[in-house]
C-alpha cells in the first residue's frame, strides 16, 4: 500500500497532477461499481427467475420447485363432479361379441341331475375387454380369365395390395401412431408390436411407414394450410429444437381446429417468409410480442397476457407495487370478459370498458413514475447508443405502446386473454425433444411435423387419430380442410 504524500511538501503543480490521478481513479472505480451492479442485478434475476414467474419451462425448476401460487382464486366448489355433471360408467350392451354359457348339471341342495331341464332363466355379467392381439392375414385373390379371343384378363388389387407379401394399412398405422403421435422410440415400437402382434418389424420398415404417411399427406398439409389462412383468429408461437445437433426452430399456426408445424434454420420474419402463411393472412394472430410478427400489418395482432402475468408476478417479488395492481386489472379483466360471454353479451358495456381502460392507464403512468425513481436513466455522454433500461421500463413501455393489442380481447371476444392453444401445441414438439434429443435428420423433422400436423388437426377435429392413419394408407387421407 502506498504511503500517503505529505500535501503540505507538495507544489500547486503536483497538487494539480495529483488530483488528476485521483480524479481518474474516481472515474474507473465508478465504471467499475456500474458494471458490477448490472452484472449482479442481471444474476439475481436470472436466480429468481422460474416457471411461474417467466417463460422459462417447469423442467428448468430443478428438484427446488417453487411453491405454487395461482392467480386465480377458489371457486368453494369440492373436488370431483359438480352437480348436474353427467358422469360416465359401463353399460351393458343388447348385443355382445361373445356369450358364453355356464350350464347346471346338478341341483345345488339335493345333487338331482338338472343336465336334461331346460333353463328358467339366465343372470348375466359381461366383461369388457380387448380380443387377443394378433395379426389377420388375408389372402387378396384376383381372378383371371381367358377370354374367346384370347386375351388374359386379370381383376384389379385392392389400393393396399401392390406386392406378392406386405403389411397392411392397419398395422402400419398402428406404427405411426404409437411413433409419432404417442413419441415412443423405434427399438420400443418394435419390442412391442413383436410383444403384441408377433410382428418383427425393422427400424428400417417403421421409417418406411413414416415415409410412406409423409408422402400420403402432401395434400392434406396443402389443406390445412389453405384452411389457416380463411380463420378470423389465429395462434403463432416458435420454440428451438435440435436437428443434427444444431438449433433449429418450428414454428407452429393454428387454433382449435387446426395445426400447422414446420422448422426452420431461422426464428423471425425470413423462416415466416419462407413458410407463407403469415404473409397472406389477414385476421387475426395471437402471440407473445416477438418482433418479427408485429412487422406485418396486414393483419391484426392480440398479445398473450399469460405472458404478461408472469413477467408481473416476477417484478412483483422485486418489489415493484405497480405490477401488483397491473395484476388484479388483468385477472379482473379477464372475469368481466367472461361473464359477459356467459350472459350471451358481444361486447362490454362502453361504460365498463371506458373504466378499465382508464385504470390500465393510471398503473402504466404510476408504474413509470415509481420506476423512474427505483432506476434512474444513466446520464454518461460517453457510453454511446441506446441507454439500457430496467425489465420493468421495457414491460411498461410495451403495455404502453401495444395497449390496443394487449387489451383486444376486451374488445373483440373472438380474442382469447392468452396464447395458451400455440403453447398447447408446441408442447408435444417439446416433449418429443425431451425424449429423443434431436431430430437426427432434416428428412425426419419433415416427416415429424407433416405427420403432427395431420394428426393433431384430426383429434381437434374430432377424428379417431389412428382411423386417421389407417385412411391415410389406404390411400384417402381426411380432408382436413373443415
Amino acid at each position: 500500500m502506498e504511503k500517503r504524500p505529505d500535501l503540505s511538501t507538495l507544489t500547486e503543480p503536483e497538487k494539480d497532477a495529483l488530483i488528476i490521478t485521483l480524479w481518474g481513479v474516481v472515474e474507473a472505480l465508478r465504471e467499475q461499481v456500474r458494471q458490477l451492479t448490472e452484472e449482479l442485478e442481471r444474476v439475481k434475476g436470472q436466480v429468481d427467475k422460474n416457471s411461474r414467474n417467466s417463460s422459462k419451462p417447469p423442467s428448468s425448476d430443478g428438484l427446488s420447485k417453487p411453491a405454487p401460487k395461482s392467480l386465480r382464486k377458489s371457486s368453494g366448489q369440492t373436488s370431483g363432479g359438480q352437480k348436474g355433471h353427467q358422469g360416465h360408467c359401463l353399460e351393458a350392451v343388447a348385443k355382445p361379441d361373445v356369450t358364453v354359457c355356464y350350464p347346471i348339471t346338478e341341483c345345488a341342495a339335493c345333487a338331482n341331475g338338472l343336465a336334461d331341464v331346460a333353463p328358467e332363466s339366465y343372470e348375466e355379467r359381461q366383461v369388457f375387454d380387448i380380443p387377443r392381439p394378433r395379426l389377420e392375414v388375408t389372402a387378396h385373390r384376383a381372378e383371371r380369365k381367358r377370354c374367346s379371343c384370347g386375351h388374359l384378363t386379370t381383376a384389379t388389387f385392392p389400393p393396399e395390395a401392390t406386392a406378392s407379401v406386405q403389411y397392411g394399412p392397419r398395422i402400419k398405422a398402428v406404427a405411426v401412431y404409437l411413433n409419432q403421435y404417442q413419441l415412443v422410440p423405434y427399438a420400443r415400437v418394435e419390442d412391442l408390436l413383436e410383444s403384441l402382434y408377433g410382428a418383427r418389424l425393422c427400424e428400417g420398415s417403421l421409417f418406411n411407414f413414416n415415409q410412406q404417411a409423409y408422402d400420403c399427406l402432401e395434400g392434406a398439409e396443402s389443406q390445412i394450410k389453405a384452411a389457416l389462412l380463411q380463420q378470423e383468429v389465429l395462434h403463432a408461437d416458435e420454440s428451438g429444437i435440435r436437428i443434427e445437433g444444431k438449433l433449429y426452430w418450428v414454428h407452429t399456426l393454428g387454433n382449435a381446429q387446426l395445426t400447422h408445424y414446420q422448422h426452420h434454420e431461422k426464428r423471425g420474419q425470413i423462416a415466416m417468409e419462407d413458410i407463407g402463411l403469415l404473409p397472406n393472412y389477414t385476421g387475426i394472430v395471437v402471440h407473445d410480442h416477438l418482433k418479427a410478427y408485429l412487422r406485418y400489418t396486414g393483419f391484426e395482432h392480440g398479445l398473450c397476457n399469460a405472458h404478461h402475468l408472469r413477467e408481473l408476478v416476477f417484478l412483483l417479488e422485486r418489489g415493484q407495487a405497480w405490477a401488483g395492481e397491473m395484476i388484479r386489472l388483468l385477472v379482473v379483466m379477464k372475469k368481466c370478459v367472461d361473464r359477459a360471454r356467459r350472459r350471451q353479451q358481444t361486447a362490454l358495456s362502453p361504460k365498463l370498458h371506458w373504466l378499465l381502460s382508464q385504470r390500465y392507464d393510471a398503473i402504466v403512468e404510476y408504474g413509470l413514475q415509481q420506476d423512474a425513481l427505483i432506476n434512474p436513466p444513466p446520464h454518461d455522454p460517453k457510453r454511446r447508443g441506446r441507454p439500457k433500461q430496467s425489465k420493468a421500463k421495457n414491460l411498461l413501455d410495451r403495455l404502453k405502446a401495444f395497449k390496443t393489442e394487449t387489451l383486444r380481447f376486451t374488445e373483440d371476444f373472438r380474442v382469447p386473454f392468452d396464447n395458451n392453444q400455440a403453447e398447447r401445441d408446441i408442447r408435444m414438439v417439446k416433449l418429443k425433444q425431451k425424449i429423443s434429443g434431436t431430430f437426427r435428420s432434416q428428412n425426419g423433422a419433415s416427416l415429424f411435423f407433416r405427420i403432427r400436423s395431420y394428426v393433431s388437426s384430426a383429434k381437434k377435429q374430432g377424428h379417431n387419430v389412428f382411423d386417421a392413419l389407417a385412411s391415410c394408407f389406404q390411400g384417402r387421407p381426411l380432408n382436413l380442410g373443415i
